[in-house]
């Protein structure tokens, strides 16, 4: 029974990895077990590990939950200088998405719900999560 689980995206340079992942994230890391490594709680039981290592290609995209994603779209704009990313949408697909690349490569992206009802459904099925 699978019951948590981490994903790891690798920076060439620590420092500045954890900086643009922390205002990516909202927040500074939640574990930093050893100099070249951090890692970010998304929800309880799910884990963004940042390394400080070779970049591998072709990996992801990572997309997170977000409950506005232009909203997203434009912080990530005004705080990390990044390029304006499409919202994609699709016929039967219940949600909306975007993707776009960090500094090192790694593909990330958020999606939100079409169907706000839904949105708040999944919200209180994740451990009670309420924010």
């Amino acid at each position: 029974m699978v019951f948590e689980m981490t994903t790891q995206v690798r920076v060439s340079n620590m420092a500045e990895g954890r900086k643009w992942y922390e205002t990516f994230l909202n927040k500074e890391p939640d574990f930093i077990p050893h100099e070249g490594f951090a890692e970010w709680e998304l929800i309880p039981g799910c884990w963004l590990q940042v390394a400080e290592g070779k970049v591998t290609e072709g990996n992801g995209p990572l997309r997170l939950g977000v409950t506005d994603i232009s909203a997203e779209r434009e912080r990530l704009m005004q705080h990390l200088n990044m390029e304006k990313f499409e919202i994609h949408s699709r016929s039967k697909v219940p949600v909306k998405w975007g993707t776009f690349t960090d500094p090192w490569g790694n593909r990330l992206g958020f999606f939100e719900y079409l169907d706000k009802n839904e949105e708040g459904k999944q919200r209180k099925s994740i451990v009670g999560l309420e924010r």
